[in-house]
C-alpha cells in the first residue's frame, strides 16, 4: 500500500511538472496590427477619386500580416457635413456642404479572406445606383489580422454623375 501511495505521488508530481513546464512555455504574442497597401497605380480608389453613379468600380487593395489576415470591411458613406476620420493623407477640394435625400449612397460589406494567408491582393466590385446622391463620399476601409489587431484607412472620393 505505501508502494502503491509512493507511486501515485510520484506520477501526480511527474503529471504536475510536465503541465507547469509546457503551460509555461513561450508562445509568441501577434502585437502587430496588419497594413493596408493602397498607393500604387493598381490600387482604387486612392484619394480623392471619382466614381460614377449607375455604373460599378472595382475596389483593389494589398494587404499584408506579420502572422495571418482575418477579414476586410468596406464601408462607403456620404460626406455632405465633411466630417473626418483622421485618416485621410489628401485634403480632397470639397463641394458645398448639403442635406443628403432619400437617395444618399450606403455601402457596408464584410469580406473574409481565406485562412493562413500573410498577405493578400483584394478585390471587390461595387455598383453604385443610378440614381444615388452625388457628391463627397468617404471610403473607409477596416482591415482585421487572425489576432483581432485593426487597421483602418479612409479616403475621400467623390460620386458623381457623366
Amino acid at each position: 500500500m505505501e508502494k502503491i501511495l509512493r507511486i501515485n505521488i510520484l506520477v501526480l508530481m511527474a503529471m504536475l511538472t510536465a503541465s507547469l513546464w509546457w503551460g509555461c512555455s513561450e508562445k509568441e504574442i501577434d502585437d502587430e496590427p496588419a497594413v493596408i497597401i493602397m498607393n500604387k497605380s493598381h490600387h482604387f480608389p486612392l484619394g480623392c477619386d471619382t466614381v460614377y453613379v449607375g455604373e460599378s468600380f472595382t475596389f483593389k487593395a494589398t494587404f499584408t500580416d506579420n502572422q495571418e489576415l482575418g477579414a476586410f470591411n468596406i464601408d462607403i458613406h456620404h460626406n455632405f457635413d465633411h466630417h473626418s476620420h483622421s485618416t485621410e493623407l489628401l485634403n480632397c477640394e470639397m463641394d458645398p456642404k448639403k442635406t443628403p435625400t432619400d437617395n444618399v449612397f450606403l455601402f457596408i460589406q464584410s469580406y473574409s479572406i481565406p485562412d493562413g494567408l500573410t498577405s493578400h491582393h483584394a478585390e471587390a466590385t461595387i455598383e453604385i445606383p443610378a440614381d444615388a446622391d452625388t457628391g463627397d463620399y468617404h471610403f473607409f476601409l477596416a482591415l482585421t489580422d487572425k489576432e483581432g489587431w485593426q487597421t483602418v484607412r479612409g479616403v475621400g472620393i467623390k460620386v458623381l454623375a457623366r
